[in-house]
């Protein structure tokens, strides 16, 4: 649900008469900046279906995710990749003759290694016999990977595989435009001086323009950060509210850090460089400086800032899934079950589940503004009976339970990786805090959203 309001923007009613409905309710977050975790749970139903395969998480990884231009920036993504299934292998010891497929996420590509996830699995030492394929869904493509490897294995086509995701933001494809990209290729069949010199002869200086990469959606060369701002607008929610929204969540990732409580994080060796062993996105400030930043997207007016936003990120992640039957086999002891879906409503719906049942969530923060118009939506009769076609609210997560841990604003958001990171971060949070259902939920561009269910795994 997290990105579906972005699309379902497009046909609301004027932005004024909008707000009207959900201004009444400001959210505040100030209050929320020294969380504690969630008391013991009573042990709830398990949601085992009869005659349909456990598929488990047995552990995740991710590389220390970085501000992009930093210890990264001279490396590949299928370099980074890598990094994070080793991490993966030495934290499990699983033989890697044993995986059956590899399966990763990214969104920006590096054209020389598109299929990233082949090219690190061989960078890895996986045999070449190992199958292993990149797919793309914007923010929510390492979500992606791990549904594609909980159907295999639910299939019964795989019994162990390995998902994840990466992202490099510090080195993005940029292209020549496309006029002087045809011509390069004519020339290159040309055949005779006279046919390249008359192909020449057609050069203009305009041709020399590069093509810059940009986070926009091509159906309507929108960015995030603008559909963000909008969003924000639309639900009333003020640029004091995102501030504090990011204030919490850089508040609670530095807490989490220091207390040693990120622990899916592995060192990376950097090639010519020290070991990295921690995110190094996390900044907590104070309401005055942040105050301070102007708009980044829609100016002068926006409340959208580089602040409240996520940043550009470089980072891999990486998770062992297994049958049930498989990991119990080879001696392990799972961290937890997944049970994925896509939107938060489904998914609760699908497993049989209320928010008050959900003792962990874990939500994609791509930008305050859009988590908190979420909460709105979410909150609101009138959202869900005109848009979302539901006689009652979904109802508002409580954040002594949300994102306690930091989230996406503060840890990093390299944009193929974080599906991986939100699953880790439920199962750890389940296990330290006696939870026993968690709820992960990540938006992506296009109005697309996934939501999963993990549940732990019984000690």
């Amino acid at each position: 649900m997290t990105s579906i309001l972005t699309y379902t923007f497009k046909n609301l009613p004027s932005t004024s008469k909008w707000a009207l409905r959900f201004s009444v309710r400001p959210l505040s977050c100030s209050s929320q900046l020294r969380a504690t975790p969630a008391a013991q749970t009573k042990s709830k139903k398990t949601l085992a279906k009869p005659n349909i395969r456990n598929v488990v998480v047995v552990d995740g990884v991710r590389t220390p995710f970085l501000l992009s231009g930093t210890s990264y920036k001279d490396l590949m993504p299928h370099d980074v990749a890598r990094a994070a299934l080793l991490g993966l292998l030495h934290r499990t010891s699983v033989p890697k003759e044993v995986v059956d497929y590899i399966v990763f996420g990214t969104v920006i590509q590096e054209v020389k290694t598109s299929n990233v996830a082949r090219e690190a699995a061989l960078g890895a030492g996986f045999s070449d016999k190992t199958p292993a394929h990149t797919v793309t869904m914007a923010c929510i493509s390492a979500n992606q990977a791990m549904t594609t490897g909980v159907g295999l294995i639910a299939s019964g086509q795989c019994d162990v595989v390995v998902a994840g995701g990466v992202e490099l933001m510090s080195d993005v494809p940029i292209r020549h435009s496309r006029k002087m990209r045809k011509m390069l290729l004519d020339l290159n069949k040309a055949k005779t001086l006279g046919q390249r010199l008359s192909l020449l002869s057609k050069f203009r200086l305009n041709f020399l323009s590069p093509e810059l990469p940009a986070v926009a959606e091509f159906s309507t060369s929108e960015t995030m950060g603008h559909s963000a701002d909008r969003l924000a607008a639309a639900f009333a929610v003020s640029r004091t509210e995102q501030d504090e929204y990011a204030l919490r969540s850089h508040s609670l990732a530095k807490k989490a850090q220091d207390e040693g409580l990120l622990s899916d994080v592995v060192p990376f060796k950097v090639p010519g460089k020290d070991t990295v062993t921690k995110d190094n996105g996390i900044r907590p400030s104070s309401l005055e400086q942040m105050a301070k930043l102007k708009p980044a997207f829609i100016k002068p007016y926006g409340t959208v800032t580089a602040a409240n936003s996520s940043f550009l990120t470089d980072g891999a992640s990486a998770m062992l899934i297994m049958a049930e039957e498989k990991a119990l086999a080879m001696g392990y002891k799972p961290k937890a079950y997944l049970r994925p879906t896509y939107a938060t409503p489904k998914v609760l719906e699908k497993a049989g589940l209320t928010l008050n049942d959900v003792d962990a969530f874990e939500f994609h923060e791509a930008f305050s503004g859009q988590i908190l118009a979420n909460f709105k939506a979410m909150d609101s009769d009138w959202f869900a009976q005109n848009y979302m076609g539901r006689k009652t609210k979904v109802g508002l997560p409580p954040l002594e339970k949300f994102n306690t841990w930091g989230g996406s604003l503060s840890l990093g958001h390299p944009f193929g990786a974080t599906g991986c990171r939100l699953v880790m971060a439920a199962a750890n949070r389940l296990r330290k805090e006696g939870g026993q259902y968690g709820l992960v939920a990540a938006c992506a561009a296009g109005g697309q959203g996934h939501a999963m269910i993990v549940e732990a795994y019984p000690k």
